[in-house]
Formats: structure tokens, sequence, C-alpha cells
């Protein structure tokens, strides 16, 4: 009964969304007073970055925290032409980037507050557990 239960609840969990664009991340982040975490990523070609993806981004700790703590931006760069993002998409993500990742590293992950301030930077990807990571986000919550 417990495990059906569990399997029911993982299929009604709703997925963390990541939002394309800055300013309208920061409205909502504005109107719910969180903090915004942008990813910069090559979803197709950073290995780096595919890992943090996968092993911190993704983890259920994070999701978990994220879902009711954070508004979460991706300034994605892939480079395989089936996975091309479309032009104005690619001038928001050139933008972000101008903004907050002008040495154009990968991954790049920033938290900002709800006004645009840099809190912390991680460069490349965070050696540590998905627990680390999001208490490091939590140690500066405002």
């Amino acid at each position: 009964m417990k495990l059906l239960f569990i399997v029911l609840l993982g299929m009604f969990t709703i997925p963390l969304t990541w939002m394309g664009d800055f300013s309208q991340a920061q409205q909502q982040a504005k109107s719910t007073h969180k903090q915004i975490l942008i990813n910069f990523s090559g979803s197709d070609w950073c290995g780096p970055c595919i890992r943090l993806r996968k092993e911190i981004l993704e983890s259920e700790k994070f999701e978990q925290y994220a879902s009711s703590n954070l508004v979460l931006v991706r300034a994605d760069f892939p480079r395989q032409k089936k996975n091309q993002l479309s032009k104005e998409q690619v001038k928001l993500n050139e933008s972000l980037a101008e903004r907050y990742n002008r040495d154009g590293k990968f991954p790049y992950t920033v938290l900002v507050d709800e006004n645009g301030k840099v809190l912390k930077t991680w460069d490349g990807f965070p050696d540590e557990s998905p627990e680390v990571f999001v208490a490091e986000i939590d140690k500066l919550k405002q």
C-alpha cells in the first residue's frame, strides 16, 4: 500500500519550471520575494553542465527546496543543430550572459536576489552533494 502511494505521489508531482526570460523571472521573484538561481549551460556539449543538471539540479533534495524557495532561469547555449533555440531565446540568453557571465564559463551558476544583485556564484561543477548545494543557498536566504 505504501509503495502504491509513493508511485501515485510521484505521478502527480509537478516538475520544476526553468524560465528563459530573466525579466519575467525577476517579476515573479519580486512578487514572491524569492531568490533567482541562474544556470548557464551547454546542454548538448558540456559534460560538467550535464552532470550538474543530473546530479544536483534534478535531485529530489534540490527540486523540493527550489519549488518553494527559488525562481529558476536557464540560459542554455546548445551547439547541435537539432537543439538550436529560437532567435528570441538566443538573444535573451546572450543578454543575460552579458550581465552575469561575461567570461562565458560553463557551467556557471549564479544566485541573485529579486533585484538582480549577485549573492553567490558557482564556477564549474560544484563538487558537492545536493544537500550541501541547497544548504549554501539557504544560508543566503533573506
